[in-house]
């Protein structure tokens, strides 16, 4: 009722909102969420999928990037000097839903593991069609990224500016949303297995969501075209500011003999082609685009929550009670900044006017910089903790072994020739121990009466476990090559089992095969999420099966379970760890993210504001281009020194990033402290007034020339 009672109240046409608006705000939605849930699990699909390098796959992450926001200029100008705002986004989303279906096909591991081995047999037909897809995907955002919003704008009338300015809260409103909720259900569907011969994560799923929802946003969005107020194509300002730019340099190029006056600045020279008022107004536009320069060193940092900061959270612990994905760490990101912008509007901000200090839009991105600057010295710190953790592999010309003791009765194992010989426990390991490969030739083995060399042919950068076992005959033992060089990926556990039994036992965890296992050989290595949560092991004991609950693996952890014995139809097993799980706790990374998206309200809201009350009315349009290529450029910085660094620690590189955005923003300060703030409406005003008086001038001409014609 009280529903109702509202939509009767509405008034007039001016409060009324056109239902064109809920097809492009849904539209809005879908879109953003087809983007962001893309986006957020892009890097690690390139490190675990197509098996890139982290460096390589941050380049392609931040040059797919940049080109989302480099192509917004291509659709400002197809838009609104050939297509229109309406055809525009409609081709633009064919493109881009077909883009999002290719990267989903080429994902499938299926399509090329003929095999049936879980991987792909020809990776470069995957590679092709994810650049492929990517490629129109960056097309299509970045084409409609300009129009969407400005066609929204479109469906109201000049009277209903209220109106408006609630539009525009709900569209943005739907970006976050959007943005969100795709941050959290894509790096879940990721986590799924799925595949027709071998068992995978899910990616098919993971990005089909999105290329889904992108067809549910192309077809809402032409179910109300017949709604739609579609406002035909006038020409491209920013295409005109280009050409006038352009005039100015080459006419004071060919006047630049001193034989010509100098003119008060240097647009001056577009006169003899361009109206006084475009020049004047392209001055103002240029005035902001050079404090633009020092810009896109913030957003080399900003975009790197996808990739480097995404990264660093594979190595960390992610038991929040529930387990947290590591690309599920942006999502940080977009909460912090619905909460925080009306904490900051409603609190920050007027506490700082109590004080009386004069906090002017560049003095907040000033200040905006400093933070972001901050929160990549905090990542540094984490990742410095992290380090701590990791394992340490064999170098070039090294090798690892490591000790395991099956038997009953303790041993020592001597490493010849005579470099050391270490006590073993019985069902205990030593860990792994570094040899000079060259050096390590054999091991001698001492347990109860018996003894045995085992002959050793090892490969450098390789680990390896030795299992062995006293019997009341011999010594049993079993050289494996662990073929693991670096700590699981994503969280990831891996586990593998010993069979301590007498006879071939065969042993599942979870319902997952592990394979027949004679007496002291051991499976593969399998991939288990990290769930933080027991497992059921099983092993089959004709004509009975024994079952136990394993531990808690916790993340980024490595294991080899040896399977001894059954009491009463329990399992008796023991662990040996072989890489400690992640100990920094993923909530660490959160003070670098709140850091940042203080640094992104200060800067991003502020900039965007500051660039819109300094631009004309009808040259908003070239400072929302000039924006967005300050964030292209950003991710350029990234590529080049991801692709050009001799830094081998990450947290060295977060501490260079953290130091060049420092210098910048020095820089930036100093060039604020000269700009002079205006008021383009008052210019506008003037050169209407002007232009009034010109016209009353030639209206007067005319008449007077008209009553002297009659006097004739």
């Amino acid at each position: 009722a009280h529903a109702i009672s509202c939509l009767q109240s509405l008034p007039s046409r001016s409060s009324a909102f056109p239902w064109s608006i809920f097809f492009i705000i849904i539209n809005e939605f879908c879109e953003r969420f087809s983007y962001y849930g893309m986006k957020a699990l892009l890097t690690l699909y390139l490190t675990n999928f197509i098996h890139w390098e982290e460096n390589f796959a941050t380049i392609i992450y931040h040059t797919f990037s940049a080109l989302c926001y480099l192509t917004p200029i291509l659709g400002a100008i197809l838009a609104d000097s050939w297509l229109g705002k309406f055809k525009t986004i409609v081709y633009l989303s064919i493109i881009y839903a077909i883009g999002q279906a290719i990267l989903s096909v080429g994902s499938i591991n299926d399509l090329t593991d003929h095999d049936w081995n879980g991987t792909p047999d020809n990776i470069s037909v995957h590679i092709a069609l994810s650049m492929t897809g990517l490629i129109l995907i960056a097309l299509g955002t970045g084409g409609i990224k300009p129009c969407v919003s400005a066609f929204g704008g479109d469906q109201f009338e000049d009277d209903q500016e209220d109106t408006r300015a609630t539009f525009f809260s709900l569209f943005y409103l739907a970006i976050n949303c959007g943005s969100l909720i795709s941050t959290i259900v894509t790096p879940i569907l990721k986590a799924k297995e799925c595949g027709i011969h071998a068992k995978q994560q899910c990616y098919p799923l993971a990005f089909g969501v999105p290329a889904i929802l992108m067809a549910v946003a192309l077809v809402v969005f032409l179910i109300g075209s017949k709604m739609y107020k579609k406002v035909k194509p006038q020409g491209n300002v920013m295409l005109q500011v280009c050409k006038c730019v352009g005039f100015a340099i080459k006419n004071r190029f060919r006047h630049r003999s001193k034989e010509f006056p100098k003119r008060e600045h240097w647009l001056d020279w577009a006169s003899e082609k361009y109206d006084k008022q475009l020049i004047a107004q392209t001055k103002m536009v240029l005035k902001v685009l050079f404090l633009y320069i020092p810009l896109p060193m913030f957003w080399a940092l900003f975009d790197q929550q996808g990739s480097r900061w995404t990264l660093q959270a594979t190595a960390m612990n992610g038991d929040f009670g529930i387990p947290l994905q590591p690309d599920q760490m942006q999502t940080a990101n977009a909460i912090l900044i619905v909460i925080m912008v009306p904490v900051v509007n409603s609190v920050v901000y007027p506490l700082i006017k109590k004080c009386k200090i004069n906090f002017t839009p560049l003095r907040k991105m000033t200040v905006g910089m400093l933070f972001a600057s901050m929160a990549f010295v905090a990542a540094a710190l984490v990742q410095v903790q992290i380090d701590k953790t990791y394992p340490v592999f064999p170098a070039a010309g090294q090798t690892q072994i490591q000790l395991i003791n099956l038997g009953v009765a303790p041993a020592k194992v001597q490493f010849q020739p005579q470099l050391q010989s270490v006590d073993v426990a019985p069902n205990e390991g030593t860990g792994y121990m570094t040899f000079e490969t060259s050096k390590l030739q054999s091991l001698h083995i001492i347990s109860g009466s018996r003894n045995k060399t085992q002959p050793l042919q090892l490969q450098e950068r390789q680990r390896y476990t030795l299992a062995f076992k006293w019997n009341f005959t011999s010594i049993d033992s079993n050289l494996i090559l662990d073929n693991v060089t670096s700590k699981p990926a994503e969280g990831k556990n891996l586990i593998r089992f010993i069979n301590n039994f007498p006879f071939t036992v065969n042993v599942t965890m979870d319902f997952k095969a592990y394979g027949e296992l004679p007496p002291l050989s051991v499976s593969n290595y399998t991939n288990v999420e990290g769930l933080n949560v027991p497992y059921l092991i099983e092993a089959s004991l004709s004509p009975y099966f024994c079952t136990v609950l394993s531990k808690k693996f916790g993340f980024g952890s490595a294991y080899t379970i040896s399977v001894d014995g059954c009491t009463n139809f329990t399992l008796d097993i023991t662990y040996f760890e072989d890489i400690a799980p992640n100990t920094v706790h993923m909530a660490w990374q959160i003070p670098q993210y709140f850091l940042l998206t203080c640094g992104e309200i200060m800067f991003s809201v502020t900039g965007l504001e500051f660039s819109y009350s300094q631009a004309p009315s009808n040259m908003k349009s070239v400072l929302q281009a000039g924006w967005l290529l300050t964030v292209a450029i950003g991710n350029i910085i990234v590529i080049i020194v991801a692709g050009a660094s001799q830094i081998d620690k990450q947290w060295a590189e977060y501490v260079l990033f953290a130091a060049l955005l420092f210098a910048v923003c020095i820089i930036f300060a100093v060039m604020a402290s000269f700009y002079t703030y205006v008021d383009p409406n008052e210019i506008e005003a003037k050169f209407s007034e002007e232009g009034k008086k010109e016209d009353k001038k030639d209206q007067d001409d005319y008449e007077k020339e008209d009553e002297a014609d009659s006097r004739m």
